[in-house]
């Protein structure tokens, strides 16, 4: 297919496709759409990040909408707001000349009673976020119960986020003769899963193999110690000038600090996680696609829904915990037919990881030595010349200046000015490489290590020497110490032998006169049962009347020490709600929109739970769940006092005293009966 006129689109979405650019139908979008124009059988779509995906199910589900028709008929899910909200812009660009279309995007962290005012005027296409898709239709303001198909945006991401349950729940909510199509780079168990319990004979479409990575990505990677990683990446940095590139972390405050680094060391960076607001996320990535920025870090949940195609790295600062996280990683470059470089900065107990990574998806990565001072100034030198030639004089402009200029210069001849002009600039590299020490971990481990067995082996040998001649004085104290200990034990056993026949002659006499008393031996241990059993009925009786407070107290959670840096937050919904840990984590992500918080220890009760959470994020998680539903529970999160359940004071009823009965008296006299025995005198004594 060489042209988008050959699908059979609508005219409308052609001429919106022409003016946005689009000429000729990538690989996806080409099996695609016209099976979804003719077909209503269920698809999985295999391809990597950046193939044009949204297109491939955008464009279908726009032509087949009945205009007239204001009820939800497509429904898009997708892991993060941020690609929710670039999926609704492109369906938007999309139907630009088509009357009536309805797109509206749902998402946590916004107001819900906009988009349910959205939905009621015309939500004929939803794009939702899993959380807040779901929480709208346990509302009833989102009818999903006659939609016509659903498509699974980033399904493996989805499910590596934890969305598990809330995309059961939603797929359980939809008809069954629906379309169902599911888009994903990676083809994992859950997807699988998936595939088989929701979709019936589907048609399966990969424009690569499965699991692998972008053949146009070279993969390179460094080794180093742990704290050297920002040392490389900026000599990365350095040695390309013109990179242009993401440099991906693992937390949120990873993230922060990297970005503050590299701006206060001079580089073009900011930073983009879910701590932004949602202005501030635009604002980063306005300046990012518009080339202001050359180096964006970011965690792998706010960088999904990215359209960028001209990125030239790929920096892994950590690697992911999966394949398929990597391989969404370096699917950001090399795209629209460019190459692109995906990096890693790993240090050598991280090897393990590398080595799985090519195993699992055939990419063959390159170890890399790490730029030397003198190969980044060489780059750099050549970069500022090449900027000096290539500058534009405005002539008018500078004439004015120009005598006072060739008077300043008149004491430089041509090499010396050439040099002063160039050191202008250059002296910060040369300043700052100019003793740059070798950080490769390979080269240095191998000479430190040779030095190092050479040191042990020396030290081995006077160590050596000296136990030697140690063990010989050992051995001859040891014979004289022998002999000595040798004659005081057999003077040691005659005496023993002595003291047991002694010590048997008198145990048989103790027992002969302890056997009478084997009866009253046990009397004493019935009645000693007896005691204890009335003994625990006191008690029961008591913990009756109290209404069951010492049980209640037992269970009630004691203060813990929350680790520094976390809040401890209280929710409303328990175990008797469904909720489990990985649900827990699936709305916290969903709130703050992002898969990277910090959440510490989980603690579910029966109605409630507690969990510890990164404290930067304690006000954003409050705002965006109170006011949603979990399993049609309202939800409440606050943070929790970590202080202990106040003192048990038990209220005592009061007592008149009555006629004594016999029973009573009897009772009362075997308690306070004294019993021989010096404990009892004492206590006699204290009364």
């Amino acid at each position: 297919m060489n042209s988008f006129e050959e699908t059979g689109l609508k005219q409308e979405l052609l001429e919106a496709i022409s003016e946005m650019g689009f000429v000729e139908p990538t690989p996806i979008q080409a099996l695609t759409i016209p099976h979804l124009l003719t077909s209503d059988r269920d698809i999985i779509a295999l391809a990597q990040t950046g193939t044009g995906k949204t297109a491939a199910f955008g464009l279908p589900a726009l032509h087949l909408t009945d205009v007239k028709n204001k009820k939800t008929q497509t429904l898009i899910l997708c892991p993060t707001r941020e690609l929710c909200l670039q999926i609704a812009r492109d369906l938007e660009s999309y139907a630009k000349f088509m009357k009536g279309v309805g797109v509206v995007a749902v998402y946590g962290g916004a107001s819900a009673d906009t988009q349910i005012r959205a939905i009621r005027k015309a939500g004929q296409i939803i794009v939702g976020t899993p959380g807040r898709t779901r929480d709208l239709i346990n509302r009833g303001k989102l009818v999903v119960s006659n939609i016509e198909r659903i498509i699974l945006d980033e399904a493996d991401e989805m499910l590596t986020m934890g969305f598990k349950e809330e995309l059961d729940a939603i797929l359980e909510n939809t008809p069954d003769d629906k379309q169902t199509l599911l888009f994903s780079a990676t083809m994992s168990k859950d997807i699988i899963r998936v595939t088989k319990k929701y979709m019936d004979d589907p048609v399966e479409h990969s424009v690569a193999r499965v699991n692998v990575g972008a053949e146009n990505v070279q993969h390179v990677y460094y080794t180093v110690q742990a704290k050297d990683k920002y040392e490389v990446l900026k000599r990365i940095a350095d040695i390309n000038p013109n990179i242009y590139g993401i440099v991906f972390c693992r937390t949120r405050r990873d993230t922060k600090e990297i970005s503050n680094k590299l701006i206060q060391d001079g580089y073009s960076a900011d930073s983009l996680h879910g701590d932004l607001s949602q202005a501030q996320r635009d604002k980063v990535m306005e300046r990012f696609r518009n080339k202001q920025l050359q180096v964006l870090v970011a965690t792998d949940v706010a960088a999904r829904g990215l359209d960028v195609n001209s990125l030239t790295h790929v920096i892994n600062f950590t690697l992911p915990d999966t394949t398929e996280s990597y391989t969404h990683r370096s699917g950001r470059t090399g795209r629209a037919g460019k190459n692109g470089i995906s990096v890693a900065i790993v240090h050598s107990r991280e090897l393990r990881k590398i080595r799985d990574i090519e195993k699992r998806s055939g990419i063959v990565f390159k170890q890399e030595v790490v730029p030397t001072g003198k190969d980044i100034c060489s780059i750099q030198l050549l970069k500022l010349i090449d900027k000096i030639v290539k500058v534009e004089v405005d002539e008018k402009q500078i004439e004015p200046f120009l005598p006072a200029i060739y008077e300043q210069f008149e004491s430089l001849d041509r090499e010396q000015l050439i040099k002063h002009f160039v050191s202008t600039e250059f002296n910060r590299f040369l300043a700052y490489y100019k003793n740059a020490r070798d950080i490769n971990y390979s080269s240095r481990s191998r000479d430190g290590g040779r030095d190092r067995d050479r040191d042990r082996g020396r030290d081995r040998d006077r160590r050596d020497g000296r136990d030697g001649r140690d063990r010989r004085d050992r051995d001859r104290r040891d014979g004289r110490d022998r002999d000595s200990r040798d004659s005081r034990d057999r003077d040691r056993g005659r005496d023993r032998d002595r003291r047991d026949s002694r010590d048997r002659d008198s145990r048989d006499s103790r027992d002969r006169d302890r056997r009478p008393d084997r009866r009253e031996d046990r009397r004493d241990e019935r009645s000693y049962d007896r005691d204890r059993e009335r003994s625990s009925d006191r008690r029961d009786n008591r913990d009756r009347q109290d209404g069951g407070e010492r049980r209640e107290r037992r269970s009630e959670p004691v203060a813990r020490i929350v680790k520094e840096g976390f809040s401890r937050m209280y929710i409303n919904v328990g175990t008797k709600n469904d909720l489990d840990a990985s649900r827990l984590m699936g709305i916290v992500n969903e709130a703050l929109d992002s898969s990277s918080a910090e959440i510490g220890k989980i603690d579910i009760m029966k109605k409630f739970s507690f969990f510890e959470v990164d404290s930067s994020v304690e006000r954003d998680l409050v705002k965006g769940l109170n006011g949603t539903e979990f399993e049609g529970v309202p939800i409440v999160v606050e943070v929790s006092e970590n202080k202990a359940p106040p003192p048990f004071t038990s209220k005592k009823k009061s007592y008149k005293p009555g006629p004594k009965t016999n029973a009573v008296r009897r009772l009362k006299k075997k308690r306070i009966a004294p019993s021989s025995g010096p404990r009892n005198n004492r206590r006699n004594r204290r009364k």
